[in-house]
């Protein structure tokens, strides 16, 4: 917020400059600090700090300085408006400690800041301290508060958001949602005018800051390297102007940006320190990597396609050709996991050899009961249906899954018995026999839940074994506008190893058990098993062939079988492939 005249403490031209300039300000800081002169890039951050809009987010690879520029920025604040009141907000406490102190330090030793200094009864301490020139106020100069801590109370013209986001507070679900409902006070914090910078670096895809972005705050990203032309568009249009002109000038993909403090080689040495997908998130700000090796499930693993209730296909080839991406339906997963119809559907069709449903009663607060239906035929499964519903235990409900048993055809029933204790199957069995009569079972589930649903559906979805009815799919999408947490495609692909990554994972676990129940089935070797299906089918035509040949209407009780070749197969496949064929007894 920049006062309408110059402070009386500005009375040469050097001062004037330092007033007006903010690289200056940091020149001034950086000689002081011993430290070299600011790069070129530090002065485009610099630049972005006092030019860019009062609600601005700076990415930057790790040791870019971008706590010390913004530190600086404090300073530079206060230097020409000693009113001005600043908050820091770290992850935690001692991040908010260590950047309250250094700018306190500062004060202490730089002479042009010494006027700055807390005067007699001003407040003086770590995380609250007034500057010496500032009207009394119930806030202080400046105050320092993790991100969990004290927030509310006090206004701010200016809130430094520091590194709020790190993997202890954004791995799961549930713990992004906090973040994300917590920083919503800055707006209540932050008096008309004031500013808001958040400076981090993002842990996934699912960040805080990607969710910041979309309430409207400007973004600039300096990654440690220059990315590839065509990977640009990764950064939403968010890499810093001084970085793409470079690039339009010439400078090579895949050297640093920087190369005044980070080398080639240093950089090559990092990566390998950090691995590729620690290199790419924590220096390249690119979260792709890290996302395709954090969420093993992919919407793209699936076969799209319009299943029938009592047969299918003998053979569905899955394909990701573009042509093939299912572009009507919304994508609940990541940027470019789509949906693919079919490359290939074999004309046999066959009736599904099994038909499982399996329920997962709910539990407390707003669990679902998940009902979900797969079907299997020669080595492929169908996902022909899926339920959620509050509750489950109302006879309304019990009915309606009694009633999807007999429509789907369903031959055997799995229910989840941890929560209950059995309870929902004695409750179910009255509506199952009245509607329709099949085997009812209980299972129940050990382990942690994450770990056990990725290796009951990673294996299935790598093979795309797994097909998904388009009804079921439309309906999920509809489900996720409303509320993503409760649809299947979201729950696939945001699932993770770590305890707790979804808040709500009904849907997911019912079909991954599903997956489970057929595990002996999957063995099949798809491919096989429709060779043998259309082998079979073929003998049975050349054997009704050679009978009419015969004279024989159908196989005869006294009949002996010869296994010479078959005239007829020969003259048909061109081969000498055995057939059976029969002879009159004498």
């Amino acid at each position: 917020m920049t006062d309408k005249a110059y402070p009386e403490w500005v009375t040469t031209e050097s001062e004037q400059k330092l007033h007006d300039d903010f690289v200056m300000f940091v020149w001034l800081l950086w000689k002081h600090l011993r430290l070299p002169n600011p790069t070129k890039r530090q002065r485009a951050i610099a630049r972005y700090l006092q030019h860019g809009p009062r609600r601005r987010m700076i990415q930057a690879w790790r040791g870019a300085a971008k706590t010390w520029l913004t530190c600086a920025y404090v300073l530079w604040r206060l230097y020409r408006n000693p009113q001005e009141r600043v908050k820091i907000v770290s992850a935690n406490e001692v991040k908010a400690l260590e950047n309250a102190s250094f700018i306190r330090r500062l004060i202490e030793e730089v002479p042009q800041l010494q006027f700055l200094r807390p005067r007699g009864n001003s407040r003086d301490s770590v995380l609250a301290f007034d500057v010496g020139p500032a009207d009394a106020a119930p806030t202080p100069s400046v105050s320092a508060v993790g991100i969990t801590g004290q927030l509310t109370g006090g206004r701010a013209t200016l809130l430094v958001a520091d590194d709020i986001e790190v993997p202890k507070n954004s791995f799961t679900e549930g713990m992004r949602e906090r973040l994300s409902e917590l920083v919503k006070e800055f707006d209540a914090l932050i008096v008309p005018g004031g500013e808001i910078i958040y400076l981090g670096t993002p842990q996934t895809e699912q960040s805080i800051y990607n969710a910041v972005r979309k309430r409207g705050y400007d973004c600039r990203i300096w990654p440690a390297r220059f990315p590839e032309p065509g990977k640009l568009a990764k950064y939403d249009g968010a890499v810093a102007e001084d970085v793409l002109a470079d690039i339009s000038a010439g400078a090579r993909a895949g050297t640093s940006t920087d190369p005044e403090r980070f080398s080639d080689l240093d950089l090559a040495e990092r990566e390998g320190s950090y691995g590729r997908s620690g290199f790419a998130l924590q220096f390249m700000l690119d979260t792709s990597l890290s996302d395709a090796e954090r969420y093993p499930l992919k919407q793209s693993d699936l076969i799209y396609f319009d299943c029938a209730q009592e047969d299918a296909p003998v053979r569905i080839v899955w394909t990701s050709d573009p042509r093939s991406a299912v572009a009507d339906i919304p994508n609940v997963g990541f940027a470019g996991d789509r949906l693919y119809r079919p490359m290939h559907v074999a004309d046999t069709r066959e009736k599904y050899t099994g038909a499982v449903m399996v329920i997962d009663p709910a539990g407390r607060g707003k669990d679902q009961t998940a009902v979900a239906v797969v079907k299997a035929l020669m080595g492929q499964l169908y996902l022909t249906a899926l339920k959620g519903m509050q509750g489950g235990y109302e006879a309304d409900a019990l009915q309606a899954i009694a009633d999807l048993a007999k429509s789907q055809k369903v031959k055997h029933i799995l229910i989840e018995s941890n929560f209950g204790d059995g309870m929902f199957q004695k409750l179910l069995e009255p509506y199952m026999a009245k509607t329709h009569p099949c085997t009812i079972e209980e299972y129940r589930s050990t382990g942690q839940k994450e770990l056990r649903i990725i290796e009951d559906l990673e294996p299935v979805l790598n093979q795309h074994r797994l097909v998904i009815d388009s009804s079921v799919v439309r309906e999920e999408v509809r489900i996720a506008e409303d509320d993503p947490k409760y649809s299947l495609l979201y729950q696939l692909t945001h699932l993770t190893r770590d305890r707790g990554s979804l808040r709500h994972d009904d849907k997911i676990e019912v079909v991954a058990r599903a997956c489970r129940y057929y595990r002996e089935q999957m063995a099949v070797d798809h491919a096989k098993a429709e060779s043998a299906n259309r082998e079979r089918l073929r003998d049975a035509e050349f054997r009704k062939l050679e009978e009419a040949a015969n004279g024989v209407p159908g196989r005869r009780r006294n009949t002996f079988v010869s296994h010479q070749p078959s005239v007829l197969r020969r003259r048909a496949t061109g081969g000498p492939a055995v057939q059976h064929w029969t002879t009159p007894r004498k």
